[in-house]
């Protein structure tokens, strides 16, 4: 049975049959979504980590023989949707069964296959031309984290529908990872960073299989928001990823990790609240509903945006992330050992595909030689203080008292007041804890590869559109479906309204694919005048260190 997108598709020329191809695993077959585009969802990159596999590092996908049907979203990760009053602005779909593990993939098709090459040829000496495309003719290929606070979230949620990426010429990918307790636990009996593994092994099936879809493997950028934005800002740092990205988008989410010791204190909560020892021996014997019932227990009053309560973070577990990725990415990024075996040209070796390749632990993954577009929203604070009604009931009292719990510099306290002589006191905290735990990182990771003389260039940007739903403004969140150009979607309308300029999503979606196609987003590089482009309100601007007064009453 084919479904109406398959028939429309069909009829206008792509073909009788689906679209199929060859990966190292099997052939899957996929459905026609779109003029010109074909989705391949649910293909599995990793064995269900469940049974004999549940904590444990992910296993390589089996075999399979015949073809594989990915016409529909695969299992999502075991996860509790979001608490009111977020459900209704955060649709977060469950999708039942164990294998959870799997990538969704969009790809420009025509009626014989993809639209391009499928064959990667060997990269050039310096490992990019002018263009980037390191001497392939393979499209170029983004590959999607989702968001969540590591609880939330999966690949297929509707505003990540990547249709318009492929439309535009780039192969798209979305990632499903373990969350919550299953991917970010800490145990003495498993590894750490499950969920950090997971995605590490999506991205080696991405360089391994993703030529057949018309990608270009040499040519990857990872991006994601929030959690997945942080995620990303690990994998820079992270030596089990060497080599699988070229390029980085961190929407969102500043670089952070936590010592393992610390990150151990949400599983060892839990733990108390189930009377088990913290082993996970011992939570794969919990029944998995009653694990989400005290795991959404546990972490219910945890802030994403305070950092209060308990909640998963990634651990710097010596392993898969031996350093803080703040270290690493205001650092330079390399090891010496790295740059020594770089410059004596001792260089491993990885596989791809049916061939071996040179390929340099910093080929495209030492975080001074990837190019980066960094940025948040205006107003991040916004998605939680108003729902919540936090806005509205923080007193001046209570703003004294959180400024002083978070140690915030009075000189800091009162540009931000100054600079808002009309705010209420909530919103006041709000800017100062966007700026604080996002726009002030990022600007200095910005500044930090400026100083070094990096080689990748970086880029920042910020979404200042405000939505009039709910009074949410520019709000945490809000610029998915400006990105994916996905705002005709019911669930991206939960957040933007009806009326959404389409004219700033065309404008904000071009820039990403120019800038993974290109390394270039279509504005100034971050130099000594600090130059962020501004996508709303009104038309995307660049404009020249917004609010520095308040910046640099951080000391940063």
């Amino acid at each position: 049975m084919t479904t109406p997108d398959q028939d429309r598709n069909q009829h206008a020329g792509y073909g009788a049959g689906a679209p199929e191809v060859a990966l190292v695993a099997g052939r899957v077959s996929g459905a026609y979504v779109g003029d010109g585009v074909a989705g391949f969802l649910g293909v599995p990159y990793a064995r269900a980590p469940f049974g004999p596999l549940r904590f444990r590092a992910p296993e390589p996908v089996e075999p399979w023989e015949g073809v594989r049907k990915a016409t529909e979203f695969g299992p999502t990760a075991p996860k509790r949707p979001y608490a009111p009053p977020l459900d209704a602005l955060l649709p977060d779909p469950i999708v039942e069964g164990d294998d959870c593990l799997h990538v969704n993939v969009w790809a420009p098709w025509s009626p014989t296959g993809p639209t391009s090459p499928t064959a990667p040829t060997r990269p050039t000496a310096d490992h990019s031309d002018s263009n980037g495309s390191n001497g392939s003719n393979g499209r170029p290929v983004m590959v999607w984290i989702h968001g969540g606070s590591l609880i939330h979230g999966s690949n297929a949620v509707p505003v990540y529908d990547g249709t318009a990426f492929a439309r535009d010429g780039v192969v798209l990918v979305s990632v499903n990872y373990r969350l919550g307790v299953e991917g970010f636990g800490v145990f003495p009996d498993a590894p750490a960073n499950l969920g950090l593994r997971d995605q590490i092994a999506a991205l080696v099936w991405v360089r391994d299989n993703i030529a057949a879809f018309g990608g270009d493997p040499w040519r990857v950028t990872v991006f994601g928001e929030s959690a997945g934005a942080i995620s990303i800002a690990a994998l820079l740092a992270s030596p089990l990823a060497r080599g699988l990205f070229r390029r980085a988008i961190v929407q969102s989410g500043a670089p952070m990790a936590v010592p393992l010791e610390r990150a151990r204190r949400t599983t060892r909560a839990m733990a108390e609240r189930l009377g088990i020892p913290a082993t996970a021996e011992a939570f794969a014997a919990v029944d998995r509903e009653r694990l989400l019932t005290v795991q959404t227990e546990v972490t219910a009053k945890g802030s994403p945006l305070t950092g209060a309560g308990h909640s998963f973070q990634i651990a710097v577990d010596g392993d898969v992330l031996p350093r803080d990725p703040a270290e690493t990415l205001t650092s330079g990024g390399a090891s010496a050992e790295a740059r020594r075996r770089k410059a004596s040209g001792h260089l491993p070796k990885v596989a791809l595909g049916d061939a071996t390749h040179e390929s340099a632990e910093d080929l495209a993954v030492d975080s001074a030689d990837v190019d980066l577009l960094l940025g948040t929203t205006a107003e991040e604070y916004r998605l939680w203080f108003v729902p919540s009604g936090l806005v509205e009931r923080l007193s001046p009292v209570m703003l004294r008292l959180a400024l002083w719990k978070a140690r915030v510099p009075s000189r800091t306290a009162r540009v931000y007041r100054a600079n808002r002589p009309r705010a209420r006191p909530g919103e006041v905290l709000g800017a100062l804890a966007t700026d604080r735990l996002l726009r002030v990182p990022l600007n200095r990771v910005a500044d930090a590869r400026l100083r070094s003389g990096a080689a990748g260039r970086t880029f920042l940007y910020e979404f200042g559109w405000p939505s009039p739903v709910l009074g949410l403004g520019a709000c945490h969140a809000l610029e998915l479906g400006f990105v994916f150009d996905t705002l005709d979607a019911p669930e991206a309308e939960a957040m933007t309204g009806p009326d959404a300029p389409r004219a700033l999503a065309a404008a904000m979606h071009a820039a990403w694919v120019a800038f993974a196609t290109e390394g270039d987003p279509g504005w100034r590089a971050w130099d000594a005048e600090r130059p962020v482009m501004t996508f709303g309100p009104g038309r995307p601007s660049l404009v020249l260190a917004p609010r520095e007064d308040e910046r640099r009453s951080w000391g940063a």
